[in-house]
């Protein structure tokens, strides 16, 4: 496969641009192809079956458009899907997400890390692996966020609604002690500004888009697959593209073309 190829990343909307904006500051060089799956949002309140029957789909169609890896940018495609798609293309690399619970239980002072996700990922048996193998004698206390995923697809990041959900999700996770946060779905990055007005200095926040950039950097460098450029991104949505188009220059910082993903 050519190193100039694209690398295929997708989602359940526009949360995955949080994650592409960090491959694209760690691999200025690489062309990028993004699926939002708007039409199918949110993730994470449909089945396990449901989800991997979509990651199989927006798979193929990024490998139709010369994908050379693909990188789910989601927590709950990756809890649901990621296993799936590395059998299914072994020859490929595969890159998924998953809450930062390591490096959580590691900053953490007070012994408590709150952990802000989808029920999906919750739910999943690899978030349950991931507490068994990280947390040790670390409390995590959960909190899935039903509403939050929808009002950051229509570009509510900072506004009174927003506010008051992310007030109430947070509360008690603070109450409980919890000195530490992780984002635990590719979406929650663009509400951290908000956020960080809601909790304490001292409360520190920890997502995983920089460390799936540096992820796909490793697994491009071992199969000489690192490009040098000139990068372009292209941009697909099973929803209203021109929904995608109208947050992309704040998501994304430019405006850009998207089309109607084929089939929806």
């Amino acid at each position: 496969m050519a190193s100039e190829a694209p690398v295929g990343v997708f989602d359940s909307g526009v949360g995955g641009l949080s994650v592409l904006g960090e491959i694209r500051a760690r691999l200025p060089g690489e062309s990028l192809l993004y699926v939002a799956d708007s039409g199918h949002v949110p993730y994470g309140e449909k089945s396990p079956e449901y989800i991997r029957a979509r990651c199989r789909t927006i798979a193929a169609f990024l490998l139709e458009r010369g994908a050379k890896a693909l990188v789910l940018a989601c927590n709950t495609a990756t809890a649901a899907a990621v296993a799936e798609l590395r059998e299914l293309h072994p020859e490929l690399p595969v890159v998924g997400m998953e809450p930062a619970v390591k490096p959580a239980a590691a900053a953490t002072r007070s012994g408590r890390v709150g952990v802000l996700a989808t029920t999906g990922t919750l739910k999943s048996a690899r978030f349950a692996a991931l507490l068994d193998r990280f947390a040790g004698d670390v409390r995590v206390i959960t909190q899935p966020c039903p509403g939050l995923v929808e009002l950051i697809e229509a570009g509510e990041l900072d506004g009174p609604q927003t506010r008051e959900l992310l007030r109430g999700l947070v509360a008690p996770l603070l109450a409980e002690g919890c000195d530490t946060l992780i984002l635990g779905c590719t979406h929650y990055p663009f509400v951290r500004p908000l956020l960080r007005q809601l909790v304490p200095e001292s409360v520190s926040l920890i997502d995983t888009g920089a460390a799936v950039a540096r992820q796909l950097e490793r697994l491009l460098q071992a199969g000489e697959l690192l490009a040098a450029g000139p990068a372009e991104a292209r941009f697909w949505s099973s929803g209203d593209p021109a929904e995608l188009a109208r947050v992309l220059p704040r998501l994304w910082g430019a405006a850009a073309v998207v089309e109607a993903l084929p089939g929806g």
